[in-house]
């Protein structure tokens, strides 16, 4: 009780009253399911010209990504609320500006990562049916919405299903691609590490690592969770671990078989990467992999859509936000309000933006988040602020190098040039 009073979640709520959400989710579930769904449909994205041209990016995205993960899990087990960045940083610095800014800041991020999704998923389905481009985006986000607003036992249990199919495509392209070169294995460790001496390749690899930052911020997802784990303090520093094991395992394969299998051209000229790949690697239809594809984008929209509802929720609870928002419906204990606001924003994003511009603003909005968020942990281990006994703990330089790592991701290709 006094860890609750001190991080200033009100017991009251978490004992039932009707506008709090419902505790149903154990750890496979907050990552095995909802923290991969985030990360793996990004594999399946449109990747952009600069990201198919060489794995490289992926290092420094993966290695920003680990660190901040580590602040997040220790975050979240020291204030365990929805709207997880906002709180974390009102906790650590008591600015309501700042509060309020880190808590739109993560709501555009989200609805402009729904948005670039739902972009990505249209190009599939495209393959599949022919019907106008902005009726097919309409579709899968109002069809993911509804998914989303059902329940977050049931949602979540859709998304595990979908996340069992996406793995299983990923696993089908990485065979098919060394299958098609079995001798590249070999030539896995150079095709990964950059000319370190060519300022050029550095800038490349750097700029690409801003778009590559797309596809590794499932976890902070995750955080947002917090109030219908059962165990949070113990599921969620598992489920961050297991995503981030896995999904840079699976990412770093694709990658590599990208690279390999198609020309980058190719790759930027094509609604529907990961089937041309699939054509190109094995000589089949890619009908399968295509129908993969997308579920696992639909799957993203479903994933987005439930993290970004129950941030504004969070903040309507805490009264950054209209209190209208912070609504929950008595039937399936979910932000029906806050999800139908958010599936509004998401569609206009979707129709009129074009996807690599919502792709590399969410990495640039999304990095600056985290930025401030490392600060925060730093902020409270500097000042000692006591954590909690049987919370997750990460030393000092975990923080420190995760905000010190958000800036250069940001910069770097603006001082080394093009």
């Amino acid at each position: 009780m006094q860890f609750f009073d001190h991080v200033g979640v009100d017991v009251q709520l978490l004992a039932g009253d009707p506008k709090v959400l419902a505790r149903t989710l154990e750890h496979r579930r907050c990552g095995g399911n909802f923290g991969d769904d985030s990360a793996f449909c990004s594999v399946h994205r449109v990747l952009p010209p600069k990201c198919a041209s060489s794995p490289r990016w992926r290092r420094d995205a993966e290695r920003i990504s680990n660190r901040t993960a580590g602040t997040f899990t220790e975050l979240s087990s020291r204030v365990p609320q929805a709207a997880g960045e906002a709180v974390y940083v009102e906790t650590a610095f008591h600015r309501s500006w700042l509060t309020i800014l880190i808590g739109l800041a993560v709501l555009l991020e989200a609805m402009i990562a729904a948005a670039a999704i739902a972009v990505g998923s249209a190009g599939y389905v495209a393959e599949l049916v022919v019907l106008p481009r902005p009726v097919l985006i309409s579709a899968i986000v109002l069809l993911m919405a509804a998914v989303a607003a059902w329940g977050i036992r049931e949602s979540v249990a859709i998304a595990g299903a979908m996340t069992l199919v996406e793995v299983a495509g990923l696993v089908i392209i990485i065979a098919a691609g060394f299958a098609a070169d079995p001798g590249s294995i070999r030539t896995l460790p150079d095709t990964l590490l950059p000319p370190l001496g060519d300022a050029a390749a550095v800038s490349g690899v750097l700029s690409a690592s801003l778009i590559a930052f797309f596809a590794f911020i499932g976890f902070d997802d995750i955080v947002n969770l917090v109030e219908e784990a059962r165990h949070p303090k113990r599921d969620l520093p598992r489920a961050l671990a297991a995503m981030l094991v896995i999904v840079t395992l699976i990412y770093i394969l694709v990658c590599f078989v990208v690279v390999r299998g198609v020309p980058a051209e190719d790759m930027a000229s094509t609604d529907a990467p990961i089937s041309l790949l699939f054509e190109r690697l094995t000589g089949f239809s890619p009908l399968a992999i295509t129908l993969i594809a997308v579920v696992a984008t639909m799957n993203g929209v479903v994933i987005v859509l439930i993290m970004a509802a129950r941030v504004a929720y969070g903040m309507a609870r805490k009264g950054r936000l209209p209190a209208w928002i912070e609504r929950v419906s008595p039937r399936t204990r979910t932000p029906l309000t806050a999800t139908a606001l958010i599936t509004a924003f998401v569609l206009v994003l979707a129709l009129f933006t074009p996807l690599e511009i919502l792709a590399e603003t969410t990495s640039v909005v999304i990095l600056a988040v985290f930025f401030v968020v490392n600060l925060a942990l730093l902020w409270l281990k500097l000042r000692q602020v006591p954590a909690p006994e049987s919370g997750f703990r990460v030393p000092i330089v975990v923080p420190a190098l995760g905000a010190a790592g958000c800036p250069g991701l940001l910069i770097g290709p603006l001082v080394l040039g093009p």
